[in-house]
């Protein structure tokens, strides 16, 4: 009864090999964020992570890096975040609204997103940290900045269109920096 206990959910960051990456609005949130949801009882993190996408926006996905885990303390949420993109002979097209949940699915160039909501740019930012082996997120209790997040530019072998399996993982970077950069600015708007 006195132990605190935690929902934990699964969530996708889905690449398209022309460096785009999808979101969702929900009905009931304002901004963008990542397709995902609950794991079910007895469920396996990868297949809820697989199962809510096809659920929300209608497409197989393959996961393609480990998870990253992001804990999220004050709603006492933890999240299972993957790299993926659409399965083999799936068209990226094909994603829509497929649940009431949702009210949109679009996909976004990784270096031009549009405001997204919290728990997508601490995902973004923990999974760039975790998949492409960088020190992409702040320490716990501190705002995240765009200084920690590897850049296209550190990497010489970066590719504008590489697939999210190559290693160089250019689309992941810059959608990770466009979400360092929405924190700094959530930050300084509640110092200033």
């Amino acid at each position: 009864m006195a132990s605190p206990s935690f929902t934990v959910g699964a969530a996708c960051v889905i690449e398209r090999d022309d460096g785009s990456i999808l979101l969702v609005r929900l009905v009931y949130r304002n901004g963008w964020g990542l397709p995902g949801g609950l794991i079910k009882r007895n469920e396996d993190v990868a297949t809820c992570a697989r199962r809510e996408v096809a659920e929300e926006i209608g497409i197989e996905v393959e996961l393609v890096s480990e998870p990253a885990v992001v804990v999220d303390s004050p709603p006492q949420r933890i999240d299972v975040v993957y790299r993926a993109r659409p399965a083999p002979g799936v068209d990226a097209a094909d994603a829509h609204a497929k649940s009431v949940e949702i009210r949109e699915v679009r996909w976004f160039p990784a270096e031009d997103l549009p405001p997204l909501q919290g728990e997508a740019v601490t995902a973004l930012m923990a999974l760039a940290s975790s998949a492409l082996g960088q020190e992409g997120t702040a320490p716990l209790g501190t705002t995240p900045t765009a200084a920690g997040v590897p850049s296209p530019d550190s990497d010489p072998g970066s590719d504008s269109d590489s697939a999210p399996d190559r290693p160089d993982g250019a689309t992941l970077r810059r959608a990770a920096e466009q979400a360092a950069v929405q924190a700094e600015a959530r930050r300084r708007d509640r110092v200033g």
